[in-house]
């Protein structure tokens, strides 16, 4: 016998004039499963990550009493112990406490990385999904020239017309994304423009501004915004490896990718140099990826 679960009770066979309360059924799963058992530990986790690293270039002071750029030389090179749990570099500079002064350099590089992409891929998709065929041909054509550049090869010819920083690197990194952005952006309008309430909102005379900027343009940012969160790791990992190539922030600033630059020549004595400032770089990319693909599902 076939029976239907809606929101409130189960719909039997012999219950007639109630099919149309089972067509709003809630699904099984979600039914079923409350909110507490629905929150996965590892998405948790990547949160709680995220969250102490924001704290981190926020608030340096709470975490650490240690400067990040002055060090003692009398205290080179020591293990981590109880005094400096992550250890010292070669100039007696507390390894944590740089840790966790880069975090601003690493993570303000990041949003605006992920800022430039967002904002100029996103304006190049829906130009590309609305404007008609001929601008979505020449648009998408320049996407296409993008793409088919070598990410790093692309990032190092602008950092070095740029200039090296972080914030240039950064931009280096953001125009990276552009054509991720663009393609997916585009996507959406299409999907979007296709709708019956978009149809509506021509029929009923709205103009193409103001149908594009109130119905076009915030339904088809979810995919894109769940697409940032991923990116943001993806572009910490970046300006990471131009920092660790010399394209990033100059010494002495606490940057990730320089902290493990510097320790690459003591990596035989004093392995925290450069084991950590790693470790720390690849469990905050992996949150975010996390937190991004978590989001995109949501999305779907």
């Amino acid at each position: 016998m076939t029976t239907l679960h809606t929101a409130d009770r189960t719909l039997l066979p012999s219950d007639e004039g109630l099919e149309v309360r089972a067509s709003v059924a809630l699904p099984a799963d979600r039914r079923r499963r409350p909110l507490l058992g629905r929150l996965q530990p590892g998405l948790l986790l990547s949160w709680l990550v995220i969250a102490i690293v924001a704290l981190w270039a926020i608030a340096p002071g709470l975490f650490t009493s240690y400067s990040g750029i002055a060090g003692v030389p009398r205290e080179k090179l020591r293990p981590p112990g109880v005094k400096h749990i992550l250890g010292t570099d070669a100039l007696g500079r507390d390894v944590f406490a740089r840790i966790v002064h880069g975090a601003v350099n690493s993570l303000s590089g990041a949003f605006v990385a992920v800022a430039v992409g967002l904002i100029v891929g996103t304006a190049m998709g829906l130009v590309a999904g609305s404007a008609g065929r001929r601008i979505d041909d020449v648009v998408m054509r320049i996407v296409d020239v993008l793409l088919s550049v070598p990410a790093l090869l692309l990032c190092l010819s602008i950092v070095i017309l740029l200039g090296f920083g972080t914030m240039n690197a950064a931009i280096a990194v953001g125009l990276t994304t552009i054509g991720r952005f663009a393609r997916l952006s585009r996507s959406e309008v299409v999907r979007v423009r296709r709708t019956d309430y978009v149809e509506a909102a021509f029929g009923s005379g709205g103009s193409f501004g103001a149908v594009l900027w109130r119905h076009i343009l915030p339904n088809s940012l979810t995919s894109v915004i769940a697409l940032s969160a991923l990116q943001f790791g993806t572009a910490i990992l970046w300006l990471s490896t131009l920092g660790f190539l010399g394209y990033g922030a100059p010494p002495p600033t606490p940057e990730w990718g320089l902290l493990i630059a510097e320790g690459r020549n003591y990596i035989a004595t004093a392995w925290w140099l450069t084991t950590v400032p790693g470790l720390v770089v690849v469990l905050v990319v992996l949150s975010a990826n996390r937190i991004g693909r978590s989001l995109g599902r949501e999305a779907a």
